[in-house]
């Protein structure tokens, strides 16, 4: 065993380990936790609208 095979073997592991992240990434069963990760930066601006108008109210 020399170098080259130890240069193809990694490779032939990190196409395996990409495949596998692309199919985790893009199954369906998936989607729905992707969803709800994607709207967490939105969720603060609703409590953050709530404060401000709490605080325009007090003065």
């Amino acid at each position: 065993m020399d170098i080259n095979d130890l240069r193809g073997i990694s490779t032939l592991f990190l196409m395996i380990t990409f495949i596998g992240m692309c199919f985790w990434a893009y199954n369906r069963k998936r989607k729905t936790a992707f969803d709800e990760a994607a709207n967490l930066p939105f969720a603060d601006e609703e409590l953050n609208q709530a404060t401000m108008q709490e605080e325009v109210k007090n003065g």
